[in-house]
């Protein structure tokens, strides 16, 4: 017990302060953080820019015509994005495609209009739809089993998948059934 008195005794009569803080080596640091975190955005930013002009040859999305007739659909949602069809990473950027975004479908006899707040709207004509399906995953989304409603469009010389998710999933299978009625219809008259 004296012994520990006594350390304690020495270490109270010891005139040492605390070490300061070396605040130039940690705003060294802090700054240093910042750039390398500017870096890896500028980067991101770089890489989509040059998958964008990679993507130059995709033609200008078609806007809605005046008058699409009476709506059969409609679907509120998000937009998760648009892949070569296939190709569930190799997302599309080009015209805006690469931005998610709230969405509203609608769907007439003359195609499909997807209204997107904030992104760039645009039209799938009935003769370019391909096939609808329920999927897992596109573009680095991935929800569960059945989750996202993927149309199949053509574009140009381009077959485009494109993934939206209803606000109220349980509309999806009414989508697919007709969407993919229409589309055979739609073959059958070609």
């Amino acid at each position: 017990m004296t012994s520990l008195t006594h350390l304690a005794a020495h270490l109270a009569a010891e005139k040492k302060s605390a070490e300061v803080t070396d605040w130039a080596a940690r705003i060294g640091w802090v700054v240093g953080l910042l750039l390398f975190i500017a870096l890896v955005y500028w980067l991101m930013r770089q890489g989509w820019k040059w998958r964008g002009s990679l993507q130059s040859g995709l033609p200008e999305l078609p806007a809605a015509p005046e008058t699409a007739g009476e709506p059969r659909l409609s679907l509120t949602g998000r937009y998760h994005g648009s892949t070569t069809a296939g190709q569930w990473l190799d997302r599309i950027v080009a015209h805006g495609l690469g931005v998610r975004s709230r969405v509203e479908l609608t769907l007439t006899d003359a195609g499909l209009t997807v209204l997107r707040p904030g992104a760039t709207d645009f039209f799938i004509p009935m003769d370019a739809l391909r096939e609808a399906r329920l999927d897992k995953g596109i573009a680095g989304k991935v929800l569960a089993e059945g989750g996202l409603l993927v149309l199949t469009w053509k574009h140009g010389d381009t077959l485009i998948d494109s993934g939206f998710r209803s606000d109220t999933a349980a509309g999806h299978n009414e989508w697919v059934t007709t969407l993919n009625h229409l589309i055979s219809t739609t073959e059958g008259a070609r």
